[in-house]
């Protein structure tokens, strides 16, 4: 295997062979390739992308490069969930422990930001203590006393994984479908589960815009489950508008919290309860879905995932207070708010846009080694459909000093579409699509 034919045979729309693209791959591994070629591959599967066979093979490769996880010890089923990431997606933050208080564990491996996309791991980490970094014994023990835990990818699974994935954050190569595909499914595959639920996401925010192109991802990922024994359910869910009203990583963690108290914005909680009775009818067949839906909006509004999250909290090394007092959260000095200069209808709230900004005020990476300020961020009171007056709070940019503040107001404002009174604002439905096996549902 020759790296520089691989690259060039991948970037002609060329079909590369099983043995010569796991060899580029095992040298990359073991650093015969560097990063500067990986680089190269990567942006010739974005354009030319794979075949399944060839994807196959890279979803073998990662899920081999590494151990599994042994949760023998849980005594229960296990059942994860991955989203495809998205601008405010803080869902992971109470869906793990809601779940977790109805019965079912939650060993969930997550990853940080990418891209225009906060990460699970970078919210968590706003939390004063916060450990991710647990060794899997440690991380076992976690989910069988407390039913769930939260960590980052360790050395030990997908160790390929872990390396494209932040090449992949700084060299534009992020939305490739079968890139996606690979590293979502190599870590679940690795994890030993009993059941996986996806949450893909559609529109400006997300990293496939395009609705076929998520079927295809989410169909996608279904099947590759279903072929190694991981039963595997997906929902296409909207990243046409931000998910709740925070974006950035201790904004959202304070609105995940929020959700776990029973406030905070509908369309998170309504998404929050939808994947958690998917994943406990994973757990439970003999369940049905108005069951599932009870037993997690009782686990809700009861208190009890609230509890959870904070034995989670205090298990991982965090601060527990965090949930009475959202305030010890990692913040930013400065808040500027952003009113409205004209009287309207918000037709649209550009997410990816909101996103980028996020990062250029600190709280996403531009290169692989780059701290992050988890204080920075948006909170976005203007919502597509509304009715605004000259005046009206648009939204509350937070950063690390005024210059900062002042160039995040710019980017929100022009983020926030506003025509005539009465104007249409066409959204997706929050849930549009779920798929299980063969079956593709429109919801």
């Amino acid at each position: 295997m020759i790296p520089t034919e691989v690259i060039e045979r991948k970037r002609d729309g060329g079909t590369l062979s099983a043995d010569d693209l796991r060899a580029f791959l095992q040298a990359y591994l073991d650093e015969r390739v560097p990063d500067y070629q990986m680089s190269a591959l990567l942006m010739a599967v974005y354009f030319e992308g794979l075949d399944r066979a060839e994807t196959d093979v890279l979803v073998r490769a990662m899920l081999e490069s590494g151990a599994s996880l042994d949760l023998s010890r849980v005594p229960g089923p296990c059942i994860d969930k991955h989203s495809t990431g998205g601008v405010g997606d803080k869902v992971s933050l109470a869906l793990a422990p809601l779940v977790a208080s109805s019965g079912v564990y939650v060993p969930m491996m997550s990853g940080r930001g990418l891209g225009h996309t906060t990460g699970t791991l970078d919210k968590l980490e706003a939390i004063p203590g916060f450990r991710t970094d647990l060794g899997l014994d440690e991380f076992v023990d976690i989910v069988a006393r407390v039913g769930c835990a939260m960590i980052g990818q360790t050395s030990e699974i997908a160790p390929l994984d872990r390396r494209l994935y932040a090449l992949r954050d700084v060299t534009g190569t992020v939305p490739a479908v079968p890139l996606i595909v690979a590293s979502i499914m190599s870590k679940k595959l690795a994890e030993d589960l009993d059941g996986l639920v996806l949450d893909v996401k559609v529109g400006d925010g997300a990293f496939l815009p395009d609705e076929e192109d998520a079927l295809a991802l989410a169909r996608l990922m279904v099947a590759i489950g279903a072929e190694r024994g991981l039963t595997t359910r997906a929902l296409v869910t909207a990243m046409d508008r931000p998910l709740g009203i925070a974006v950035g990583n201790g904004l959202e963690t304070v609105e995940a919290i929020a959700c776990l108290r029973g406030d905070g914005p509908e369309d998170l909680r309504e998404l929050v309860l939808a994947l958690a009775a998917e994943m406990v009818l994973l757990a439970d067949p003999g369940s049905d879905g108005e069951a599932a839906a009870a037993r997690v909006r009782t686990a809700l509004d009861g208190g009890d995932a609230l509890e959870v999250f904070a034995r989670l909290v205090e298990a991982q090394g965090g601060d527990p207070a965090v949930v009475d007092d959202p305030l010890r959260l990692a913040t930013a000095p400065h808040r500027e708010e952003v009113r409205s200069e004209a009287d309207g209808t918000v037709v649209r709230v550009m997410t990816r846009r909101l996103g980028e900004g996020v990062v250029r005020l600190g709280g996403g990476r531009q290169r692989v080694d780059q701290a992050i300020d988890p204080g920075v961020g948006f909170e976005v009171s203007a919502r597509p459909g509304a009715e605004i007056s000259a005046g009206d709070l648009i939204g509350v940019v937070h950063a690390r000093d005024a210059e900062d503040g002042r160039a995040g107001a710019r980017l929100l404002r022009e983020s926030v579409a506003i025509g005539e009174r009465g104007s249409e604002a066409p959204l997706r439905p929050l849930i549009s699509h779920r798929i299980g096996g063969d079956a593709l549902e429109s919801v």
